[in-house]
């Protein structure tokens, strides 16, 4: 059992342009939901560990994943210029638009810079103090950025212009980074966790091709844009986007999911932070999600949220259906690859719940049926209940509440 097209297809181009960008920055809470519970378990030095491995082990496939969807990839495998890099940090859950400010300057194929007007990360992170800043900043950053891009070019090199902590701690950019790509370099290699997430069945997923006669954009092959303007995408196109980018966190998940496995005493504790990770994002996307499409605070809303929440989709990733007021879910490729859908279940609604429960307190889930299929049906409860502990973790992030802004997207050239 299983939808055989896109869940986002039934969506209208106008919602689909104002889901993509909140979909980019609920992957981006994925880590602010995780993290809190690997600092608990493991302390702040394995916690940048796990930050490490989980995004080198996934962002390198995902890159390439959207560069081939949008029209955008190099020629030749590993010959990408710094507008690639560029063009794929726009469509990334590292980089959410807005949350994540980045502003580009392109020199030539081979130079350019970026700073961040605004790091939502940085205002999540400095109140903790300078060594949570530094571990962020210093040492996640530096191998991460190059094995994003080594996607694109082994040969980029990503290095600080400035960065945090912050001196003045006022001060404006928050950070900035220079992009050189030359043979002279020696060549990134990806780090170890990318060579067991290649291997997942969501690295390798088919999804639909994008229709070019659909009206609008069917690619982003052309310029560099200042603001990706996500209404310009045809209906096609961003049907394969939300997609795209709902693998991304499944992706990022799975290699999450490894580097706490490598660390946790015994798989209880390994599923019970991932669970945690689960339960604290799955309620703030549903909230951000509902608010955004503008669905009812009622069961109906709730069964819509759920059709469309990352934890279910790619509808081609996830084997489930949300019809007759019921979710009902047969695994598929995700359950195979032991992605988060394995964490939900009759024995485990919690994450269920931090959905529906985001729609309205009152609402609740029954799940019946077994670890393989099993269906869940919504119910309203006389007392609303108190929000889960995980979801209240997460809402310390300024991303819950980020509200985004209209923007001009201007076509950038070389200076």
């Amino acid at each position: 059992m299983g939808e055989a097209t896109s869940r986002y297809a039934g969506l209208t181009r106008e919602q689909l342009a104002v889901l993509v960008p909140e979909l980019l920055l609920i992957g981006q809470l994925i880590d602010r939901s995780g993290m809190a519970w690997c600092i608990s378990a493991f302390g702040r030095e394995e916690m940048e560990q796990i930050a490490i491995e989980e995004w080198a082990g996934s962002s390198p496939i995902y890159t390439r994943r959207m560069q081939r969807a949008l029209g955008y990839a190099p020629e030749a495998p590993g010959e990408g210029d710094v507008v690639t890099i560029f063009k794929g940090l726009q469509l990334d859950i590292g980089a959410p638009p807005q949350f994540m400010d980045f502003r580009y300057t392109v020199h030539d194929r081979w130079h350019g810079e970026f700073h961040l007007d605004h790091c939502g990360a940085l205002m999540d992170v400095e109140p903790m103090g300078p060594d949570y800043v530094r571990g962020m900043c210093h040492t996640i950053e530096d191998p991460t950025f190059d094995a994003t891009a080594v996607a694109t070019n082994p040969r980029a090199q990503v290095r600080p212009i400035h960065r945090p902590p912050r001196t003045p701690s006022d001060r404006t950019p928050h950070c900035a980074w220079s992009v050189v790509i030359s043979p002279d370099h020696p060549p990134v290699s990806p780090l170890a966790p990318y060579f067991a997430i290649e291997r997942t069945r969501a690295a390798s997923l088919e999804l639909a091709p994008i229709d070019p006669d659909d009206d609008g954009a069917g690619d982003y092959a052309g310029p560099l844009v200042s603001d990706l303007d996500f209404a310009a995408f045809s209906h096609s196109a961003l049907v394969r986007i939300a997609d795209e980018v709902c693998l991304q966190m499944h992706l990022l998940n799975l290699s999450f999911v490894l580097a706490v496995e490598a660390r946790a005493r015994d798989a209880q504790q390994m599923h019970e932070i991932c669970t945690k990770q689960l339960v604290g994002v799955a309620g703030i996307a549903a909230e951000r999600m509902r608010r955004a499409l503008d669905l009812p605070a009622d069961a109906d809303g709730a069964l819509a949220v759920l059709r469309l929440h990352p934890l279910l989709n790619p509808a081609a990733y996830v084997a489930a259906d949300v019809a007759g007021g019921a979710l009902t879910v047969t695994g598929g490729a995700a359950a195979e690859d032991g992605a988060w859908i394995t964490l939900c279940g009759p024995d485990a609604p919690a994450p269920l719940r931090a959905i529906v429960r985001a729609v309205d307190p009152h609402l609740d889930v029954e799940v019946a049926g077994d670890g393989e299929a099993w269906t869940a049906r919504i119910v309203v409860r006389e007392q609303p209940a108190a929000e889960a502990g995980e979801v209240a973790v997460t809402r310390f992030s300024t991303g819950a509440a980020f509200a985004f802004e209209p923007r001009r997207s201007l076509p950038l050239t070389v200076v």
